[in-house]
């Protein structure tokens, strides 16, 4: 029994009082005589010893009154905390990924954990929500209500790091409250365990909705496989999580229209392709039928009119490698000398080409500092002889130069795998031993030069690159270099001049950092906008001479396919998924966590948090005894004879 207000328990001395008083109490007896002196006496003795009764009673009787008077006014209370005195903050963290669609024992998860959360808080109880979408700060259940019912589910994954971190936002600096953060998740494996830090001044409470059927089956992904001048090929990659489906009907649909089925035995994964032909515009659609989640049962992808990328090769060197790279259905290939070059159709290039120029005048320099700050991309290769002062005249924006010239033969050994140029799939797995290119001299370049791309066998760079501008440091004709019949000269030159124009993907991820280009010129204070059915937006773009660079990351935040729109003319199609990484229902076990409290039910755990913060309160109790006390006082005094 614990008391609200202890130090009126002092009050409890005074009833020491009462006690000596009736202990020391003193009374004269008047002497009266009588002739009958043995029947006096008899009397006397009797009246005493009832007399005596009734004031014990009387004492016992008023102590007890006054001892309870006491009790009440120190307000007694039974309770499993400290928490009478203590103020309770509970915040929630609500997992609505797109993993809690599975079905549990009482239907979809997330909506069965909406419908527990509204019915076990008390309307006007003051909480805090935390979802992966929304944040509902010091309200009420009734406040939000509408809010949670409508709660939809969130394309982006939060890290249970992350929402520990939104969560204890939430909570005051006070430290005289009782703090309880409770996680309502499925728990599906992420790259990150759950297991938050312990916290003294924190209660961490689970609450793991477990599905009843694991069983799941997702479209994971889709790729151009093949391709030639008629046709594309068109891979699809499923994966199945539980038991395997001997047919699995798979749909390929285009603006809405069904072009294409198959259907495919599936265990773990499975591969289905389709053929298309090579010059349409399609805005496909892939579809499977599941029962189970149903964000990954349909997979959006664009195909659109295939843009030429342009490059411009300046130069009086012998570029036949370079049309044979550059080949005419990807991209516009010009070849000029510097002294038949039209410095104005730099600007509508995408990639442009110093073909071992012996100098660059300054005022192609110029040129190619402002083409390169509009977003253009160069490529300089450079000859056996260079003049020094006209290079690193150019070079020197881009904090690149040359040093002197190094007659020396160098391997070229290294791969520099994480550059955006191979880290896209073009080597299948990272190889140390290749036909290894050599040059016969080279250029050493500035103690500034970023780190390469390509390297020599002494880690200088072969290949480096720096604000859009490629840099080879050795010429690349065949009396210096045999890099033109290395593998590696294909991918490396094929990559630099895909990457100065990135055209759209087949589609993106929702959430992502996600980046194309599309080819238009906007006019003053123009901008891109992309719409589909549902929505109309304008992402983050930056305007250049010849192109618009589209950045998208928090938005879009529905899949679909969207229109790239200029004042309302379509110019492109992009198709934007969620991510698949929920597709796989492998989930936590959590009950080993020793900082955190379990449980499998909402109600059973909302019935714990109550049950160890209620208050019994006595003090109604101890009226009620010195009322019926008071009473049995008189009685006593009146009816005992």
């Amino acid at each position: 029994m614990q008391f609200k207000y202890p130090e009126l328990l002092y009050a409890l001395f005074l009833l020491v009082i009462p006690l000596i008083v009736h202990l020391f109490q003193l009374r004269k007896f008047e002497k009266v005589p009588f002739t009958n002196v043995a029947f006096l006496k008899s009397v006397a003795i009797k009246t005493r010893k009832s007399s005596q009764l009734k004031k014990w009673l009387t004492l016992i009787t008023r102590l007890l009154l006054f001892a309870a008077i006491i009790f009440a006014f120190s307000q007694p209370y039974f309770s499993k905390n400290n928490t009478l005195n203590k103020t309770t903050e509970t915040v929630i963290y609500l997992d609505n990924s797109f993993s809690m669609q599975a079905k549990g024992d009482s239907g979809i998860l997330l909506k069965r954990a909406v419908q527990d959360i509204i019915t076990n808080i008390p309307e006007n109880e003051k909480i805090s929500v935390v979802t992966n979408s929304e944040t509902f700060k010091n309200t009420t259940i009734s406040a939000i209500k509408n809010n949670l019912l409508q709660l939809a589910h969130a394309p982006n994954k939060v890290s249970y790091k992350t929402a520990t971190l939104k969560s204890k936002n939430l909570f005051n600096k006070s430290l005289n409250s009782i703090k309880n953060l409770i996680y309502i998740s499925d728990f599906q494996y992420q790259n990150e365990e759950f297991n938050p830090e312990s916290d003294s001044l924190i209660n961490f409470y689970a609450v793991k909705l477990s599905p009843v059927n694991t069983q799941n089956v997702a479209i994971d992904s889709a790729y151009i496989s093949n391709a030639n001048p008629t046709k594309l090929e068109l891979t699809v990659t499923l994966k199945n999580s539980g038991n395997a489906i001997e047919n699995l009907p798979v749909s390929l649909l285009n603006n809405g229209n069904l072009i294409a089925k198959t259907s495919t035995q599936i265990d773990n994964e499975a591969v289905v392709t389709f053929n298309l032909p090579a010059n349409d515009s399609i805005n496909g659609e892939l579809k499977i039928s599941d029962t189970h989640l149903q964000f990954d049962n349909a997979l959006f992808f664009n195909i659109n009119a295939q843009e030429k990328i342009n490059v411009l090769v300046i130069g009086n060197e012998n570029s036949s490698f370079l049309k044979r790279i550059y080949t005419e259905d990807e991209f516009e290939l010009s070849n000029f000398s510097l002294n038949d070059l039209d410095y104005n159709r730099i600007n509508e290039q995408n990639l442009i080409v110093l073909n071992e120029l012996e100098q660059i005048p300054n005022t192609l320099s110029t040129v190619l500092k402002s083409f390169t700050n509009s977003g253009g991309t160069v490529l300089v290769i450079p000859p056996e002889n260079v003049t020094l002062e006209s290079y690193n005249n150019f070079l020197s924006t881009y904090s690149l130069g040359f040093k002197v010239k190094i007659p020396s033969v160098k391997r070229v050994t290294t791969i520099n795998y994480s550059h955006p140029l191979y880290n896209n799939g073009v080597f299948e797995k990272r190889i140390t031993n290749f036909q290894y290119p050599k040059v016969n001299s080279f250029y050493n370049l500035q103690s500034n030069t970023p780190s390469g791309i390509l390297l020599f066998e002494d880690g200088k760079p072969f290949l480096t690159e720096n604000a859009n501008t490629y840099l080879f440091t050795a010429a690349l004709n065949n009396v210096n270099s045999n890099f033109k019949s290395s593998p590696l000269i294909v991918p490396t030159l094929y990559n630099i001049a895909k990457n100065s124009f990135k055209v759209p993907k087949l589609y993106y991820n929702v959430g992502a950092q996600n980046s194309f280009e599309i080819k238009v010129n906007l006019q003053q204070d123009g901008v891109l906008t992309l719409k589909n059915n549902a929505e109309s937006i304008i992402p983050k773009q930056q305007t250049f001479n010849n192109k618009v660079v589209v950045s998208t990351d928090e938005i879009p935040i529905q899949a679909g396919i969207y229109t790239v729109t200029n004042n309302g003319i379509a110019l492109k199609n992009v198709s934007y998924n969620y991510d698949r990484s929920e597709s796989n229902l492998t989930y936590q076990n959590i009950d080993n966590l020793a900082q955190v409290n379990t449980s499998n039910s909402i109600t059973e755990l909302f019935d714990t948090l109550k049950s160890e913060t209620k208050v019994n309160a006595l003090w109604k109790w101890f009226v009620i005894f010195a009322l019926i006390l008071l009473l049995t006082e008189m009685l006593i005094l009146k009816y005992f004879k």
